[in-house]
């Protein structure tokens, strides 16, 4: 509600500030959302467990840093 304390405005001016309002409040519901908040990947512990860890053995090495 919208309601008028002091003056006397005339229905021009009344219906030219409900007009404004109504602006804003139209562009506020139609303001898209922020957007996600993405994390960083590459400090994340989850990173670390993606792939099984290599068995014992002699080329053991090789397969920690190379995708099987």
């Amino acid at each position: 509600m919208i309601k008028v304390v002091k003056g006397n405005p005339t229905p021009e001016e009344l219906a030219a500030a409900l007009a404004v309002v109504q602006a804003r409040a139209a562009m506020l519901a139609m303001a898209p959302s922020p957007a996600p908040q993405v994390t960083d990947e590459w400090s994340a512990p989850a990173r670390v467990a993606r792939r099984r860890v290599p068995y014992p053995g002699p080329r053991a090495w090789g397969r920690t840093y190379w995708p099987a």
